[in-house]
Order: C-alpha cells, then structure tokens, then sequence
C-alpha cells in the first residue's frame, strides 16, 4: 500500500497531544512496517521557513512532500489524517483520527468561530471519511452521539506513552533532577498541573481547591502549572490574586519532555481535573514517571487512568482538596497509587497502537 499521513501538526517542534500522537505513529509505523510506502505530506506556506518536518529518513519506506502550491497526493490508496482538519485533494481511502468531540460536548470553552469552524471540517469528514479512529470508548461514543455514522466505520485505538521519555528516576538522579528545577523556580514540594490553559482544563477548580489546603496549613509548597496559555484565560490572573495565593502559583509554560519527566517525578501528586478530555495524555505520562495521580471520573479520563488514580468529580472543588489531604497524609497511599500507575502505564504502547493503526489500513481498503 501506498500511505500518505498528514504532517500538519508536526512541523513545530513544541509538539502537544496531536503532534505528539502524530510523531509516534509514524516513528513506530517505521519499526514495525517494511513492507508499506509512506508519505508524510506536509501542506503549508511558500515562505513558511521556520517549520519543518522531522527527519524520518532512517526509514527507507518514508518521504517526506511539502505541498506548497495545495496539489494534494496522487496515486496513494490510503490518506489518514491524524486529527480532523480541512480535507486537501487526494486520492485513495479517507481515513481521520478523531480525539475528542470538545466543540460539541463542552462547548462553553471555544469560540463561536472556532466551533463554526469545527463543525464544518468534521460534516464534511462525517461525509467523506471511509473510517474512523477514535481514541477512547469515550470519544467513540461521542463522535456517534453527533454524527450519523456507522458503527462498523469507527474503531477504538488507545494511544501509547513512551517509557524511554517518561520513567521514574533513580535515586542517584533526583538531586540533579531538583536543581535543574530550581532553575525554573520550583521548589519541592510541590502540586503539579500540566496542559493547555483553557477552560475545560478547570485549572479554576484546581486554585480554589490548591487554596484550601493552604489556608488550613495542610500543604505548604507551591502549585506547579506546566503548560501553555491556550484561550479564556482572561481571569485566571484575578482570581489567583483574590484567593491570595500569588507567590505559590508558578507558571513555566511550554516545557521539554525532559523537564516534564522530572517535573512528574518530583512532584507530590499530579491533579488533573479536567471536565472533559478525548484521551488525557498527560495522565498516562504521570503514570508511567511514577507520579501518583488524582483525576477526574468523567468523559475519557476515568477510562484511561482505571484503578490506578483518586477519582473526583471535577466540579467538587471540595472533594479535590480532600483527595490532596489524603495522599499528603498517607504515604501508603501515595506508594500504592505511584504502583498501581505504573502498572496501568504498561497496558498502553505506542507499537501497539501502530500494529492496530496498520490493521486498520489494511482493512479501510478492503471495504
């Protein structure tokens, strides 16, 4: 077969979920898949000079093809878009992956341009797609919730976690770990957040909940939000101030995954309570960093984290900081926790999740 991947959300190198989704399936396609042509097409601006596609030319079976004139792939029998985006000419069979329905499900944190903007990719998608992957039951469900598609053009592909980036350190390692931290101005201990500043995320809930346990002397360290500002977050600054928790909220912004290994395990407890997320990548790299993990019960986090993590209702801002109580109290908990996501990080591989994606081509052409 002949397969052309979309590349779009890899051509920065401050990849976040997409990019990095997109990164290693193609990076574990390339080990597994000898067999198979693939082209990584890359459409963008004539004088966009600053992106660029990684090198995967240690696979003989890939190419890169930066489109600049919007010419589309020819004599491909499979094109699969890692995220839904505006269709490109192409031939061959459609295939989109699809990571969450957030435009439909909470609505209240996009724009009426961006939702517009959304629905329109995705009706044409629903029309035009001969599959789907989705990401999590969860997102599964939603996508057939909204669209009229049928079962049999959908399948449930989990997405992997590294255990070459995201590991506990050793003993050895942690001083050396801590002070390159300190140049960040982190401090232990420390509570720690990570994802794109946006309303969803309930980053708000996390503050009201950081400033309980503080003002009731439970935890006396800072609270660690590792992440880029993303959009709404117009009153997070406000509201930081009116809980009076200035100097014990750190932002870093985008990090290395480098830096956020060792911010995972230096951390007392990884919170994050977002109302709604297609998979939750950061809840399987904590896991598998040796973090102990509280997270939400609802859309697909509950799912992925399993037994392995405290489960909260997100907008229980009380049973969030009960939940840091414990674990801060406890260290037996924290110990079984830290166990028990090592375990669950085990179940999820990006090879495997490249062997299914194959499986998935090979039958796409089929139908």
């Amino acid at each position: 077969m002949r397969i052309a991947i979309n590349g779009r959300s890899i051509l920065s190198r401050q990849r976040t979920g997409i990019g990095r989704y997109t990164y290693h399936l193609l990076d574990s396609l390339g080990k597994i898949d000898q067999v198979n042509s693939y082209i990584l097409h890359a459409p963008k601006r004539i004088f966009d000079f600053k992106r660029r596609l990684p090198d995967f030319s240690r696979y003989k079976n890939f190419k890169n093809y930066v489109d600049c004139f919007g010419q589309g792939t020819k004599e491909i029998d499979i094109y699969h878009y890692p995220s839904p985006d505006k269709l490109e000419p192409q031939q061959g069979r459609l295939l989109v992956t699809i990571h969450d329905l957030i435009y439909k499900t909470y609505p209240q944190g996009h724009t009426p341009q961006a939702i517009e903007q959304t629905e329109r990719y995705m009706q044409d998608i629903a029309l035009k797609a001969d599959g789907f992957i989705c990401v999590s039951e969860n997102t599964r469900q939603d996508l057939h919730a909204h669209f009229d598609i049928p079962q049999e053009r959908t399948r449930v592909i989990y997405h992997g976690v590294d255990p070459h980036q995201f590991y506990p350190l050793s003993i050895e390692d942690r001083p050396k770990s801590l002070l390159k931290l300190k140049d960040l101005g982190i401090h232990q201990p420390y509570i720690l957040f990570v994802g794109t500043i946006e309303p969803r995320k309930n980053l708000h809930g996390l503050l009201e909940s950081f400033a309980a346990i503080k003002s009731k002397k439970i935890f006396r360290g800072q609270l660690v939000v590792a992440g880029m500002k993303g959009w709404m977050v117009e009153n997070i600054d406000p509201l930081i101030k009116s809980l009076g928790i200035e100097k014990d909220v750190l932002f870093t912004s985008f990090v290395s995954d480098d830096q956020l290994r060792e911010l995972y395990n230096l951390a007392e407890i990884f919170v994050f309570p977002s109302f709604y997320e297609g998979f939750g990548f950061p809840i399987l790299e904590a896991f598998s960093s040796g973090a102990a993990v509280i997270t939400s019960k609802t859309s697909s986090c509950g799912e992925i984290a399993g037994q392995a993590a405290l489960s909260i209702d997100p907008q229980d801002t009380a049973m969030m900081a009960e939940k840091m109580d414990h674990i801060l109290h406890y260290p037996g908990l924290k110990e079984s926790l830290i166990q028990a996501g090592l375990k669950r990080a085990r179940e999820f591989s990006f090879q495997r999740m490249a062997q299914q994606t194959l499986t998935a081509y090979q039958e796409v052409t089929r139908a």
